[in-house]
Parts: structure tokens; sequence; C-alpha cells
């Protein structure tokens, strides 16, 4: 059985690209912690797993997840063969994604006020009005 499940962050912004064939995909790259700290300094306290998804979950990492995001990725590890410029055989290994989830929320939502968050209540306090954050009205 190949299947691996992964959590951590994204280390940068998810590339959204099409194939010729009109189907979409996303690639990034996820770090994730080690349980155990490194002895020698300078060691990598990180694994890194580079990640490819399809279709409607690409859509969903590319317009929705950023560099920072925690996420929770699913699938399966994939290599695959290829020559580089120098015409070395190379082999890369990756995470084919079937699942993809955001586990945290944008940084940008802290910024953004509601009627209920504490900006609005400062703001109403400021005005001078009584605020009750448990009453029925907004």
């Amino acid at each position: 059985m190949n299947r691996i499940v992964i959590i951590g962050r994204l280390t940068r912004d998810p590339e959204l690209r099409t194939t010729s064939t009109g189907k979409s995909y996303a690639m990034f790259s996820v770090a994730v912690n080690k349980r155990i700290k490194p002895q020698n300094e300078g060691e990598p306290t990180a694994d890194f797993f580079n990640v490819k998804v399809w279709g409607q979950t690409a859509d969903y990492v590319g317009n929705y997840l950023t560099k920072g995001r925690l996420v929770s990725v699913d699938g399966r590890m994939e290599s695959r063969k290829y020559t580089d410029q120098q015409g070395i055989q190379r082999e890369a290994w990756e995470i084919n994604a079937d699942s993809v989830s955001g586990l945290d929320r944008p940084r940008d939502d802290a910024s953004q006020s509601g009627s209920n968050s504490p900006k609005a209540a400062q703001s109403t306090a400021q005005s001078g009005e009584e605020w009750d954050p448990f009453s029925d009205e907004e």
C-alpha cells in the first residue's frame, strides 16, 4: 500500500497551472517539523515535501492557500525519472495528493472587522454607546 499523510506549513505560495488539455493542477512544498530535534547545529529541523494536486482540489489550493498556512495532505508518494539540462539522469519524489485541507485561518481574517469583533466593540465603546456582547441585537 502506498499512502502518505502529512501535516505542515506551505513553504511558498502554490503555483496553479493548466495542462495543454485544460486540466488544472497545483504544485507546492510543505515543511513538516521533525519530532526529534537534530543533535548537531545546522541540521534541518524539518522535512520538505513537494506536492502536486489535480482538478478541483488544485483550484482550491491555488485560490485559498498561501505561504505559511498549516495544511494536511493525503495522497501517495510517486517517483519520476528525468534527464536534467546537463544530461544527467535524475529522480524526483513528490506526493500526488488526493486531498488537501487548510487547518488554520488566513492571517487576513484577524484584520477584517465584523459586527461581533473586538474592533467593532472598541469603536462602539469609543463613540459613547454601551455595547453588550451577549445581546441579540447586532
